[in-house]
């Protein structure tokens, strides 16, 4: 016999599912990448500009599962940042920096600071950090063991004036910041088992920005700072592991399609699928050893001295970069490979000097399977859109053009966002190595984090974010209240 619902109860589920979505649930990590940039009109040349202020920057030179309220939708003809929301000092204020595995230091703009945008075309509100207004502040010494590692890895310096530990980044697009050290409270959510969650804190060490110069004093794309995600000591993510908060590795899933999104931990993700290569000692970003690269199964006739590693060449990975970029000994001929297996079907065009092809059917239907081929025998499978972007139409036809680009003069191979989509990828800093598998990036992950105790703890990191829960929680929440209630029902019927 079907079981009659007092209106009270009806009444309460709903009121319950709004309370649930409304609430803002702070739990994972939702990628936003937001640049309000016109149309899918924007030249790749536009793109190649960005990335170049990038990788002029780039190239220059435990515990539970921390995660970030990570915000970006990906879409390369947004040309937008991966930047986080933190919470610094106390009381907390908050502070929106970009995600940049190009570099190791958290700084944030000051109070004083010279130079710093007061607006930002991301829609976010700009904040100064105030070293004055938080109780936990603390400046830096010359003395302070942390000012010596940095010193050794020049990440900070010490001019003897007035004993403060300070910084100067200069960077290849001819922009810079300095500043000096301090100390404050970090705040930051902990998954604690499935998907709960509590607020935790920790002290760490970031640069007050007093001065920045050339690009960063524009406003079109300015954020509070930069969030270096390296692995020299003075990284957020080395602070953490070395107070026994948080592993020494981190993961990410950026969402490719249907709005972007995603998933960023600290933390491994663990699926059977993942495969690994070694990082190459000694490097200062995230250098792999790749060595040959097949395009529809055929390995390319490429020198493998071509992507070796050392001061002026080597394989980089950074998700800071929208495009990617091969090694100018490369680059022609992997372009004429993909140009040769499609010739016969799509008609081959250039446009603004980037190969590009006028397509009325399908990309995956046409274009081959490219594979890059690490040490180890671990391969990155790149379909054609993990290698193809959209330009425009024309007549029709739809112009898809190689999304790989050439670094003039230079050995260096970039694998940015364009290849990092639609895959869980696994900085592992304790191992020294890097992992990745691919995968739906708006279904939740399982996590792995070494405990002091010993033990392994696996935890589920969904498809959560600060403006919300992922909707598979909030029907799980749903379903276990209405359980509740239709019990109480019963008893009380």
């Amino acid at each position: 016999m079907a079981a009659v619902f007092p209106a009270w109860i009806m009444v309460t589920i709903l009121v319950l599912e709004a309370s649930l979505v409304m609430g803002g649930f702070q739990a994972s990590l939702k990628l936003e990448r937001r640049i309000p940039l016109v149309s899918h009109e924007v030249e790749l040349g536009r793109l190649r500009e960005f990335d170049r202020l990038r990788h002029g920057r780039l190239l220059q030179s435990s515990g539970g599962v921390v995660d970030f309220p990570v915000r970006g939708t990906y879409d390369p003809f947004l040309v937008g940042l991966y930047y986080t929301k933190l919470q610094i000092g106390s009381p907390p204020m908050e502070y929106y920096v970009q995600i940049d595995t190009g570099s190791d230091v958290l700084w944030i703009g000051c109070n004083s600071c010279n130079g710093c945008p007061e607006s930002s075309g991301l829609q976010i509100e700009l904040n100064l950090y105030d070293p004055g207004s938080s109780s936990t502040s603390s400046l830096v010494s010359c003395s302070d063991q942390r000012c010596n590692a940095g010193v050794q890895s020049s990440d900070s310096g010490c001019s003897g004036q007035g004993n403060q530990c300070s910084y100067t980044f200069q960077y290849g697009d001819g922009s810079g910041t300095s500043g000096y050290y301090v100390a404050d409270l970090l705040h930051f959510s902990t998954i604690l088992e499935g998907s709960m969650t509590a607020n935790s804190t920790a002290p760490i060490m970031f640069g007050c920005s007093v001065l920045q110069t050339g690009d960063l004093t524009k406003s079109d794309r300015a954020v509070d700072g930069i969030f270096g995600f390296g692995q020299q000591s003075l990284s957020v993510i080395s602070q953490l592991s070395s107070q026994g908060i948080a592993p020494r590795v981190f993961s990410h899933c950026l969402r490719g399609k249907n709005g972007g999104g995603g998933i960023l931990v600290f933390g491994e993700i663990l699926e059977p699928n993942m495969v690994y290569t070694p990082l190459v000692p000694s490097q200062p970003h995230y250098n792999l050893d790749l060595r040959s690269i097949s395009v529809g199964g055929q390995v390319l006739s490429i020198d493998p001295s071509v992507f070796s590693t050392s001061s002026s060449q080597g394989t980089i990975v950074d998700s800071g970069t929208t495009l990617a970029y091969l090694a100018d000994e490369a680059y022609d001929a992997f372009v004429d490979a993909i140009t040769k297996t499609v010739s016969q079907t799509v008609r081959p065009v250039l446009s603004k000097g980037n190969q590009c092809y006028l397509i009325t059917s399908s990309v995956t239907d046409i274009f081959p399977q490219v594979s890059l081929n690490f040490a180890g025998g671990a391969s990155l499978i790149l379909n054609p859109p993990d290698y193809l972007v959209q330009q425009n139409s024309i007549g029709g036809a739809a112009v898809w053009c190689i999304g790989f680009q050439k670094i003039q003069g230079q050995g260096i191979t970039i694998l940015g966002d364009l290849v990092l989509k639609d895959k869980i990828i696994v900085y592992d800093l304790a191992n020294q190595r890097i992992g990745w598998t691919d995968y739906d990036c708006s279904m939740s992950v399982n996590v792995s984090a070494n405990l002091n105790s010993g033990r392994t703890e696996f935890v589920n990191a969904g498809q959560m974010s600060n403006d919300g829960s992922s909707p598979d929680q909030l029907q799980s929440i749903i379903a276990s209240l209405l359980n509740m209630i239709m019990l109480a029902a019963l008893l009380f019927s």
